[in-house]
C-alpha cells in the first residue's frame, strides 16, 4: 500500500512539472508572435508619428495613407469669427518676407484629404511636375502647394494674403501653405525640424540645417539635397523650405509621387 501511494505521488509530481514546462513554452511562443506583429510590414514607421494633424495614418507595407481635414490647429484671421481659433490679423501687418498683409475674402473650410505616399521613396529620373493644388502635407495635416498661384503664375500679390502663420485658404476654403509653415518651425518645433512630406514620400525640413540657414546653392533643381538629419542619421534626400521661390519644391518631384484625393 505504501509503495502504491509513493508511486502515485511521484507520478503526480512528474505530471505537474510537465504541465508547467508546457505553459512556459506556450507563453514564450506567444511573446515571439506579438513581437513579430509589431515589426510587421504594415506597421507605421516611427517617423510618421510626428504627423499630429491626421485623422488616421495606416500602412500597407508599400504606401502610407494619411487622412486629414486639411485645417490648421493654430489661430488664423481666416477662421470664422465664431471659431475659438479666430485671431485678428489687421491689414497693414507684416507677413511672409515683409509683405504688407491684405486679407482675402475666403474662410477656412474642413476638407477630406487622403494622401498616399511611398514608404520607401526613390529617385525617379522623370521628375514629374508638381500639380496645382496639394503636392504634399505638413505635419499639422494642412496641404502644401507649389510656388504658383492659380493659372500657374508667380505668387506675386498672393503672398500678401498669407496670415500670421504664412497660410491662407483658396476660394473653396482649402487652407494651405506655399511657403514655410511658420506654426511648425516657430511654435511646435524649430527651423531645422521636419515639417512635412511631399507626395513622393521624401521629407521636407525647415529653412535651416543644424541651426544654419540653408543656402539656395546647396539645393538641387528640385529644392533638396541628400544629407544626415536628426530623423535620418544615415542620411536621406529631403527638401527644404526657403524664403525665395520655389519656396518648397523646384522643377518637379525628386521621386515618384503617390496620390491625393479630396
Amino acid at each position: 500500500m505504501k509503495n502504491s501511494i509513493l508511486l502515485f505521488a511521484i507520478a503526480s509530481m512528474l505530471f505537474s512539472c510537465k504541465k508547467e514546462t508546457s505553459t512556459a513554452s506556450s507563453s514564450s511562443t506567444s511573446g515571439g508572435s506579438s513581437s513579430g506583429s509589431s515589426s510587421s510590414s504594415n506597421t507605421v514607421p516611427d517617423i510618421y508619428t510626428k504627423i499630429f494633424g491626421a485623422t488616421s495614418i495606416t500602412s500597407d507595407g508599400t504606401y502610407l495613407t494619411v487622412k486629414t481635414k486639411g485645417i490648421p490647429s493654430h489661430k488664423s484671421c481666416y477662421w470664422p469669427t465664431s471659431n475659438a481659433l479666430y485671431e485678428s490679423f489687421a491689414n497693414g501687418s507684416t507677413t511672409f518676407n515683409g509683405e504688407i498683409f491684405s486679407k482675402a475674402p475666403n474662410q477656412i473650410v474642413d476638407q477630406s484629404y487622403t494622401f498616399k505616399i511611398p514608404l520607401k521613396p526613390a529617385v525617379n529620373s522623370a521628375h514629374s511636375a508638381t500639380p496645382m493644388g496639394p503636392i504634399g502635407f505638413a505635419l499639422d495635416g494642412v496641404a502644401l502647394y507649389n510656388q504658383y498661384a492659380a493659372g500657374g503664375v508667380a505668387l506675386g500679390d498672393e503672398k500678401k494674403g498669407f496670415d500670421q502663420y504664412y497660410g491662407h485658404p483658396q476660394a473653396t476654403g482649402s487652407y494651405h501653405y506655399h511657403v514655410e509653415p511658420l506654426y511648425i518651425t516657430k511654435v511646435k518645433a524649430t527651423k531645422s525640424s521636419l515639417v512635412g512630406f511631399l507626395l513622393d514620400g521624401f521629407p521636407i525640413y525647415g529653412p535651416e540645417e543644424n541651426g544654419a540657414t540653408v543656402a539656395e546653392s546647396a539645393l538641387d533643381a528640385y529644392h533638396g539635397h541628400t544629407a544626415v538629419t536628426a530623423d535620418y542619421p544615415n542620411g536621406t534626400y529631403h527638401y527644404h523650405t526657403t524664403a525665395v521661390s520655389p519656396y518648397i519644391n523646384g522643377n518637379g518631384f525628386y521621386g515618384t509621387p503617390g496620390t491625393i484625393t479630396n
